[in-house]
């Protein structure tokens, strides 16, 4: 386990994201997760959530580290890492019953953005919920300092990475057919967005 990837920030926000997809993911269904990272979210989620199968998904270049952790983690209920590219127009899975993405939006670039709202427009099924976590701007402004420091610090690492504005999201998730469940504000300047998939 101690040679495994670690994210801080996966273990500070776990807990609070938790409480708030107990409420959405209440029924057993398979869950996808786009940009699983360290895999620890999926883990963790899998254990508090048994009547759930979680789907761990990412790029192909980190899909060893989620492997790992999955099969330490001994749970039935959380399947191996699939690899996914938003970009790629046939996915693993083309009726998702309930997708979980977290801390990814602001690192893609924002064409993968809009790439993965397109390929969900055809790959969820109607009636499933989103759940996307991270950090967002509000009209255009930052919604703290630190977030204004992040977000410089992405792009210098990447300019066209960066903090969405939230209501491009919403606009994306309109057109893909999702309405708009819940805007809750989370720890830590984040914020979680519930949509279900409408038509």
């Amino acid at each position: 386990m101690q040679n495994m990837t670690f994210s801080q920030a996966c273990e500070n926000n776990k807990k609070p994201i938790l409480e708030q997809i107990k409420a959405v993911f209440t029924v057993p269904i398979t869950v996808w997760e786009i940009g699983s990272g360290t895999g620890q979210h999926g883990c963790f989620f899998a254990q508090q959530l048994p009547h759930i199968i979680w789907q761990p998904t990412d790029l192909p270049v980190n899909l060893s580290a989620i492997s790992e952790r999955v099969k330490d983690s001994a749970l039935k209920n959380i399947n191996p890492p699939l690899a996914l590219d938003v970009r790629t127009r046939i996915w693993p899975e083309q009726c998702i019953e309930g997708l979980f993405t977290a801390n990814t939006f602001h690192i893609m670039h924002w064409a993968r953005v809009v790439n993965c709202f397109e390929q969900l427009t055809v790959n969820l099924k109607v009636g499933a919920s989103v759940v996307i976590y991270g950090p967002f701007n509000v009209n255009g402004q930052y919604t703290s300092e630190s977030n204004a420091h992040f977000d410089q610090w992405l792009k210098l690492r990447d300019p066209q990475s960066g903090i969405r504005d939230v209501e491009d999201i919403v606009a994306l998730a309109t057109s893909a057919g999702m309405m708009l469940r819940k805007n809750m504000a989370m720890p830590a300047n984040n914020q979680l967005l519930v949509f279900q998939k409408q038509r």
